[in-house]
């Protein structure tokens, strides 16, 4: 008579966590982001800023033909664009990065009001706008859902 299989007999747990402790990360999930302005004393700030509320700078870039070229070799997860780039403008950043199929949500940012470009924030294909007094962390994950 052959033996029955019990349960019991088996000596190989079900899972990785048997010994009861969780693992999972409790802390969000660290953003990867590139930042498009063309002042270098606001990408320094900006970069200690975000750093240090749990996302990462991937990359910045001061022109239109910079930031694509970042977004595209670096993928992050989000883009923020300065609405002013000296002679060029954010609106037109975003539009090119748009093209891509794969793009990157993006955040216009700026020292105005979001009022002074709501009709052309409205009209783009960025996801929202932050004031660039309120960028941290919690402001991007808020604006992309993830907070």
């Amino acid at each position: 008579m052959a033996a029955s299989w019990r349960p019991a007999d088996i000596a190989t747990p079900a899972s990785c966590n048997v010994d009861g402790a969780a693992r999972w990360q409790a802390d969000p999930v660290t953003l990867r982001c590139v930042i498009v302005d063309d002042d270098a004393s606001f990408l320094e700030a900006a970069q200690a800023v975000l750093e240090s509320d749990g996302v990462t700078v991937a990359g910045v870039a001061g022109s239109c033909a910079e930031a694509v070229q970042r977004v595209e070799t670096l993928r992050p997860d989000v883009v923020l664009i300065d609405i002013r780039l000296g002679e060029e403008s954010g609106f037109d950043v975003a539009q090119q990065l748009a093209a891509d199929t794969a793009a990157a949500p993006m955040i216009m940012i700026s020292t105005h009001a979001g009022p002074d470009y709501a009709d052309l924030i409205a009209e783009s294909p960025v996801t929202g706008f932050l004031p660039k007094a309120q960028l941290s962390g919690s402001a991007i994950r808020r604006i992309l859902g993830t907070s």
